[in-house]
């Protein structure tokens, strides 16, 4: 009986998913168990390429992303010249989702790394003044590579995290320029960690008729009738607001969003310091 119960609920999920998914929400609850405004569970691992300056592997609930940095010299730009570089990329290959195919990057890996390069400027996480090495001469390129290994819904919340955590992780050999043949002299032994300025903490939600859920699956994200991610840094500003069409939310949904998004801010933020506490006991 049993069985047949869960055959029937299956094949009724797969018929009227929405339908399906609606009932559950009428119960303020989730097929996967967790309540309208539960997270889940979120790891985050660091140093975990070693190749790379910096890494950071951060899983979701089921959504696995891993993002590397790599440092190198460049030339700074011709109108800034005490500015580095930061070039982030997402890349969402078939092996994540068989909504992805193989080819140069798809709409969402686009829109992914346009939000996070944008975030990266609004939040001022790390100044690219901080990059510069020679004033006119040399400065650092931050190639920060982020990678989905497993695609389950709420990209940008993974992404964001991992980005934060790899830049934790960079550490930079110290740099000295020769005087008398103008070259750059690289220091192994001696690693200086980056600064960063800002720790920005994204929180996105999904809309369903008149409610706002936190952390969706893809599966939710299929179904919503709108998405919404708000970054936050740990004063509670707002980085970024990104809202690719959709539903519209009242000010005051809008508002109870802003709070959810800064109390994520404070449940991240405690847990990026104990890894960072322990990467530093090890």
């Amino acid at each position: 009986m049993m069985a047949a119960a869960a055959a029937a609920a299956g094949g009724f999920r797969t018929v009227e998913p929405l339908e399906y998914y609606r009932r559950f929400l009428q119960e303020n609850c989730r097929p996967d168990g967790r309540d309208l405004g539960e997270f889940r569970t979120t790891t985050v691992n660091t140093g975990s390429i070693t190749t790379a300056d910096g890494s950071a592997l951060v899983k979701l609930g089921n959504t696995t992303v891993i993002c590397g940095i790599k440092a190198e010299f460049a030339s700074p730009p011709v109108d800034s010249s005490n500015k580095g570089y930061i070039v982030p990329n997402v890349d969402l290959p078939p092996l994540c989702s068989s909504r992805f195919r193989p080819g140069p990057p798809g709409e969402d890996a686009q829109a992914a790394s346009q939000f996070l390069a944008d975030m990266i400027e609004n939040s001022q996480v790390l100044l690219k003044e901080d990059l510069c090495i020679v004033d006119g001469k040399i400065v650092w390129v931050l190639y920060c590579d982020i990678i989905c290994l497993d695609y389950d819904g709420n990209l940008l919340d993974a992404c964001i995290c991992a980005f934060l955590a790899a830049l934790k992780n960079v550490k930079l050999p110290a740099v000295t320029v020769n005087e008398e043949t103008g070259l750059a002299e690289v220091n192994l032994k001696e690693k200086i960690p980056l600064t960063i300025r800002k720790q920005p903490v994204a929180t996105s939600f999904v809309l369903f008729d008149k409610l706002v859920i936190v952390d969706p699956t893809a599966e939710e994200e299929d179904l919503a009738t709108g998405t919404l991610t708000i970054v936050t840094d740990e004063e509670g500003n707002l980085c970024s607001v990104y809202k690719p069409g959709g539903s519209a939310l009242t000010g005051a949904k809008f508002q109870d969003c802003i709070n959810r998004a800064r109390a994520r801010h404070k449940e991240v933020e405690k847990l990026m310091d104990k890894v960072v506490k322990s990467v530093k006991e090890t």
